[in-house]
């Protein structure tokens, strides 16, 4: 093993399949439907939130684009924020929005699962089917899939391309299944066969008042679906030619998967009766392949059902990626053990920050197994990743002062105005999407208080926050000179 820099291997695609299979996942299959029992009320307006959710989104992707363009680094966020704005505040960001998506790591593993038993039942194999209902069966096979994608990624940027790539466009061609099935349907024809199959009789839609707060509230939640394009900003060491195509796949990631979660969500809606919907999620889990296997045919519902495991599946490679990414760029700072910067000899990657972000996955599945409830995960990502784009604007409107000359070398919206337009703007939103989404958290009855998200978050920040001041002050007791370090690109 060595020491040397990272390899520029990613290719554009490569990029893109990163923050799409990011961003893809329990976010389409389970969320935009789960949501009915997490935000009673929301009914019909769930599209309509989704909308709503893409503004601070869109925003964000704009801050790190241009941010991109001119730190193209491993660790992108925390490279951004703790040389355009605070060294502090950067790492702390950063640990936050790496121990939510290590811990979503472990939650999709452990949600995946179920598809595959799913899949299973359908082909008629009900024993292997009952024997993933066992805790210990459903748990091993979550780690096993983290720690394949932990290999995928020690292997380096051949492997993973080789492996996401073939994931997204599959994922995309099972996935417009759901689609065509959707809008071909009519709530008339689910009806009438959920009732042939079930002998229940539901109604189809009608109107319903609209709840302003309530849409609020649904909107910060469907703010997770858009977490993920990040990851492109944390492989900005491996990215070749990053300065173009760094935001390049920003831009593309988020119209892509912008106008996929509004036909794949509108096209289930369009189908099945919302207020069905609402009704079965109270009592149960459900996904969208689930609500329509009452209307197709066995071997479509298979179909369907292997597009969601494979879209919950390829969410591990990629943000493995990115969470080792921002550990490899701590410890380049000295903030984290330098061994953590050693880059294997042969496919040159940070090997030893990818099995360590393993491990925090493998606790995400274990909480995940324990908790009962995979929402808590999502709700600490999205606690995390709010703060953490927040930053990212702030950081756009702090770096002409705080680092002059790397303000310079941004390369998109060369109008300081702009910038600042987009910054102010961005920082608004952000911060009033992060107070509603802390509100609900606090409101939200559970059984004790760290089934609440605000709180674990609090903790973890008060984690890193010490885990900083103790390596801050040894770096200043040796001599380095801080000031210096965090002004400039590893």
């Amino acid at each position: 093993m060595s020491n040397s820099s990272l390899s520029r291997q990613l290719g554009l695609m490569g990029l893109i399949a990163t923050g799409v299979c990011s961003m893809l996942g329990a976010s389409i299959n389970v969320v935009p439907f789960m949501i009915q029992r997490h935000v009673p009320g929301i009914g019909p307006y769930v599209i309509h939130a989704f909308i709503f959710a893409a503004i601070p989104a869109l925003l964000a992707a704009m801050a790190y684009s241009m941010l991109a363009t001119a730190m193209p680094r491993a660790g992108g966020s925390y490279i951004y924020a703790s040389r355009g704005l605070n060294p502090y505040l950067g790492f702390v960001a950063s640990f936050s929005q790496w121990f939510g998506l290590s811990i979503v790591i472990g939650v999709v593993a452990y949600v995946t699962v179920p598809f595959l038993r799913d899949i299973l039942e359908n082909l008629g194999q009900t024993d292997l089917a009952n024997a993933l209902e066992i805790g210990f069966v459903r748990v091993s096979l979550a780690l096993l899939m983290v720690w394949i994608f932990v290999w995928v990624n020690i292997k380096g940027a051949k492997s993973y391309e080789k492996t996401i790539i073939p994931l997204m466009i599959l994922m995309f061609l099972m996935g417009s299944v759901v689609i065509v099935a959707g809008f071909y349907f009519t709530q008339n024809d689910f009806v009438q066969s959920f009732q042939e199959k079930t002998g229940r009789l539901i109604a189809t839609d009608g109107p319903t008042a609209f709840h302003f707060p309530t849409f609020l509230s649904a909107g910060a939640l469907l703010f997770a679906s858009f977490i993920g394009f990040d990851s492109i900003a944390q492989a900005g060491g491996e990215a070749k030619d990053p300065t173009k195509k760094l935001p390049l796949a920003i831009g593309l990631t988020i119209l892509i998967v912008g106008g996929y979660y509004l036909f794949f969500t509108a096209a289930v809606y369009s189908t099945v009766p919302w207020s069905f919907v609402a009704e079965e999620a109270m009592s149960k889990d459900i996904t969208a392949p689930g609500l329509l296997g009452y209307l197709l045919p066995p071997w479509l519902t298979i179909i369907i059902i292997a597009g969601a495991a494979i879209a919950l599946i390829n969410d591990l490679p990629a943000m493995l990626l990115s969470v080792s990414r921002l550990m490899f760029a701590w410890a380049e700072d000295g903030i984290f053990p330098k061994e953590i910067t050693k880059i294997h000899s042969q496919y040159q990657t940070p090997y030893l920050a990818i099995i360590l972000s393993g491990i925090m996955a493998s606790v995400g599945i274990l909480g995940s197994h324990f908790a009962g409830d995979f929402f808590l995960g999502i709700d600490i990502m999205v606690t995390s990743m709010m703060v953490n784009f927040l930053l990212m604007c702030v950081t756009l409107i702090s770096i002409p002062k705080v680092n002059p000359g790397l303000s310079k070398e941004i390369k998109v919206f060369p109008s300081t105005l702009g910038r600042k337009i987009i910054g102010w703007s961005g920082t608004l939103v952000l911060l009033a999407f992060l107070l509603i989404h802390t509100w609900k958290d606090l409101q939200s009855e559970t059984g004790a208080w760290y089934f609440h998200s605000t709180p674990i978050w609090l903790i973890v920040m008060a984690l890193a926050s010490l885990i900083f001041y103790f390596k801050y002050q040894k770096m200043k007791k040796i001599g380095i000179d801080t000031e210096t370090l965090f002004k400039k690109l590893p």
